[in-house]
């Protein structure tokens, strides 16, 4: 497996911000790069999960317009009032 060259990448900062960033980065005893790195780091995971989550409702939707079923909000609400009483019970069934 070949090594994954790592890219330097250009970010400008105003310069409070940069203050801040190396401020925190003392303080935490790291690098402003560091933090640079895990703060995008996180911030691409993030956006992935949401961008994963946005398609799933577009998905779901499709599925709903193409076959009406469904649960209602009740039946779904009482669903994991169960499961966070400790009851591991199937969800409800959907119809349409």
């Amino acid at each position: 497996m070949a090594a994954t060259i790592a890219r330097p990448m250009s970010v400008k900062l105003d310069p409070d911000t940069r203050a801040r960033l190396e401020h925190l980065a003392q303080s935490r005893r790291r690098t402003p790069h560091w933090m640079l790195r895990e703060a995008v780091a996180q911030y691409v995971e993030r956006e992935e999960k949401r961008e994963n989550l946005k398609q799933e409702t577009l998905k779901a939707w499709d599925e709903y317009q193409t076959s009406g079923l469904h649960v209602t909000a009740g039946e779904a609400d009482a669903w994991l009032a169960q499961l966070s009483d400790g009851n591991d019970i199937d969800p409800p069934e959907c119809h349409g």
